[in-house]
């Protein structure tokens, strides 16, 4: 359940691959298409782009595509969005479809993702905004997630999502924090529930360093 996603903290140190030097994986597929959302608003000195770069590194990926939304901040809601993105889909005029590329773009990598990273700083208890903007893009019905009788149900499933996140005084699944519960619970909501935290918690990169080696030492002995 997404609802009670495992702590897991990696780093440099830490490479997340098996014995073999294959990253692992739970359907036992060593190549992998990845989708890497970095939000820190910060290119040096980020926590969570340093460690989101040794956990890439260490995934064997095929394919990484790297989406910085701090970098470059996806457009906001408004009604003109709204609207297109509620009329149908041969009904939409050119307009429309001009209002909607750019998150069809985002749509189509998080749609073509076996992994899906996201690292992104606790900003003010919260995710942040550039994060926000990236999520109301992504978030769209019929495309990654459908109403039904019984409620809304996610569209993307079968990837896996792995969320590194770091904070200077916010406690990593405290009461205070917002951003990671948030992250899980959207991230469910669109059908992927197969998810980790990588946490590098009240600044504590160097502990998040050790940690990180002693976790990854465990799953190459397991």
């Amino acid at each position: 359940n997404f609802r009670n996603t495992p702590l897991i903290t990696f780093n440099r140190k830490g490479r997340m691959h098996s014995s073999d030097g294959e990253a692992p994986s739970k359907t036992g597929e060593t190549r992998m298409n990845v989708l890497h959302i970095s939000a820190s608003a910060r290119e040096e000195g980020s926590m969570t782009r340093r460690i989101a770069s040794e956990l890439l590194a260490g995934l064997a990926a095929e394919a990484v595509v790297e989406r910085d939304v701090a970098a470059h901040t996806p457009g906001l809601l408004d009604a003109a969005w709204v609207a297109a993105n509620f009329t149908a889909p041969d009904e939409r005029d050119e307009a429309m479809k001009a209002r909607l590329a750019e998150s069809d773009t985002l749509v189509d990598e998080l749609a073509a993702a076996d992994v899906v990273v996201i690292s992104a700083p606790i900003y003010n208890l919260g995710v942040p905004a550039a994060l926000k903007a990236w999520i109301d893009m992504v978030g769209r019905v019929g495309r990654t997630f459908r109403y039904t009788s019984d409620g809304p149900v996610g569209l993307l499933e079968g990837k896996r999502a792995i969320i590194v996140a770091a904070s200077g005084g916010t406690g990593i699944g405290s009461e205070i924090d917002f951003a990671t519960p948030y992250l899980r619970h959207f991230l469910g909501f669109v059908g992927i529930d197969d998810m980790e935290i990588v946490a590098a918690e009240r600044g504590d990169l160097d502990g998040a360093l050790d940690r990180a080696a002693e976790l990854t030492r465990n799953a190459r002995a397991a």
